[in-house]
């Protein structure tokens, strides 16, 4: 809360507020330098990078493209850029080169920043776009000063701050405000970009500290990309509501992972199923380092149970399954942090806003029954980009988001997912969940990883392929899985093929796609 009793409503607010109230906290520390950036520190480079943008042209209102990787000068650039009422766009650093060219131009940026070993090759996809883009090089270390060396050369000119307070700094922006526009991995077509609004991104901020009773000693473990939105909401934005901070990794390290946790002090992790699934496979650290960790939250794909309950006993710490989508900043929903209240398999219920299972027809159906998820609050987008299309196909009549998951809700107002309508398998007239399969598969000791997706079928509509990824040094044949699942599943929901593969293609936030499977059917 502020001086006036309401929650902070733009990321500029959090940001101020705590900058006012701890200015000597620590926000981020570097896990591999040690280096720190507190809170005053922060509202300080936020303003040098809100003069930095208008030097080079960009407006409040503007927006600003960002290709970097993790790292304290990722965040100050996301910040500044937020702070100083711009609208960010981070760029997904594993897509293919035409993807990225599609986001940039697509975008509308005016300025591109970006980290020294992307110069040249986002100057090449630059030029090939017939709108004028700058293009700002930040450096991971001259950033570490306040982007003091960048303004060496790029000095902001009189006025280039635009309308000022009194202070003054640039005005404020306003709470509806588009302020981030992040586009989704499109893998059934191009990306759509997401517009978030302040109020979004502040209101999401404040759920994700509440729900998980955050407060100015938590520090999480990041090291999830922040051109996700896993982590660009719940690593980078909600230490900002609950005066907390971030251990910043440049990217998730099975081997590096327990020794950075128990080195900066972390309290909490924020994971997705890929990265239980590789902790599992290695080495079990000792406890006493990690007496500070107070719970794991696991988001953005669903945990196999197998795994949860493998990662809880082995490591001693619970697991809290949270989910969202980038429609809605991140997390929608999540179990409770009493685990004692937590539901094996669920998503949790409803968190900072509301959530109900529809129909077809987008109409109500009851506790128990399968349907459409669909969610309402103010942590929803306003809209996709330039795509009025999909975005009056996203909602409702009656303004509920409707997020292409299938599950149902229990009578204690938990959700459960069974999948995506686009992955559902139909086969003979009969809805599969894709994750039943899935899960059958994982119970077999053999099976790291496992996907199944429905392919063409003549007689059947759709039959089942999965795909499966063995656990090292295991052995398991067809005959054994098929076998393995008929009895779990019935011969109906058995896989008819079976595909052994090295690993299965994920997006940037963990999540199987699924439609990629499909290639590999015999």
């Amino acid at each position: 809360m502020n001086s006036t009793g309401t929650a902070p409503a733009t990321v500029r607010a959090l940001i101020d507020a705590q900058a006012s109230l701890r200015p000597d906290a620590v926000y981020a520390v570097a896990t591999e330098t040690g280096r720190h950036l507190r809170y005053a520190e922060l509202r300080a480079s936020c303003r040098r990078f809100a003069a930095l943008l208008a030097a080079h042209g960009a407006a409040p209102g503007d927006t600003v493209s960002v290709v970097m990787p993790n790292g304290l000068a990722t965040l100050r650039v996301l910040l500044g850029a937020l702070w100083g009422a711009r609208c960010v766009n981070p760029v997904n650093l594993l897509a293919q080169a035409e993807q990225m060219r599609y986001v940039i131009e697509h975008s509308d940026c005016k300025l591109v920043v970006v980290a020294p070993e992307w110069h040249e090759r986002i100057r090449a996809l630059v030029e090939t776009i017939e709108r004028p883009i700058a293009i700002v090089v930040v450096d991971p270390d001259t950033a570490a000063d306040t982007f003091a060396d960048t303004f060496a050369d790029t000095a902001a000119p009189r006025g280039a701050l635009g309308l000022a307070d009194a202070a003054g700094d640039p005005l404020p922006p306003a709470a509806e405000a588009v302020a981030l526009l992040m586009y989704t991995s499109g893998t059934t077509g191009r990306p759509k970009g997401v517009m978030l609004t302040q109020a979004n991104l502040a209101a999401n901020a404040g759920a994700i500290a509440a729900e998980h009773a955050l407060h100015s000693g938590d520090r999480v473990l990041g090291v999830l990309p922040l051109y996700h939105i896993n982590a660009f909401a719940v690593t980078m934005l909600a230490p900002l509501a609950s005066g907390g901070s971030v251990a910043m990794a440049p990217k998730f390290s099975a081997a590096r992972f327990w020794a950075q946790a128990a080195e900066h002090g972390c309290s909490w992790l924020n994971v997705v199923p890929t990265i239980v699934s590789y902790l599992l496979e290695g080495e079990t650290p000792p406890r006493e380092p990690l007496a500070r960790l107070r719970f794991c939250r696991s988001a953005s794909a669903a945990l196999p149970p197998e795994h949860l309950r493998a990662f809880e006993s082995r490591f001693g710490i619970g697991v809290i399954e949270t989910m969202g989508l980038t429609e809605t900043v991140a997390p929608s929903f999540s179990n409770p942090l009493d685990a004692a209240r937590r539901k094996l398999g669920s998503v949790g219920r409803a968190s900072g806003c509301e959530a109900r299972i529809v129909d077809s027809a987008a109409q109500p159906v009851a506790d128990g029954v399968t349907g459409e998820i669909a969610i309402r609050g103010p942590n929803v987008m306003r809209g996709y980009y330039k795509n009025a299309e999909a975005t009056a196909a996203a909602f409702t009549a009656d303004g509920w988001l409707r997020t292409g998951d299938l599950g149902h809700r229990d009578g204690d107002g938990f959700f459960f997912v069974t999948g995506r309508i686009k992955e559902l398998i139909i086969k003979g007239g009969e809805n599969i969940a894709p994750r039943e399969i899935d899960e059958a598969l994982l119970a077999h000791p053999a099976v790291l990883d496992a996907a199944a997706v429905g392919i063409p079928d003549k007689h059947y509509g759709q039959e089942i392929l999965a795909c499966v990824v063995l656990r090292e040094g295991a052995a398991c044949g067809e005959d054994e899985l098929r076998a393995f699942c008929t009895a779990r599943l019935g011969r109906y929901k058995t896989p008819k093929q079976l595909r052994f593969v090295g690993d299965l293609p994920r997006g940037p936030s963990g999540k199987v796609q699924r439609l990629k499977l499909a290639d590999l059917a015999g």
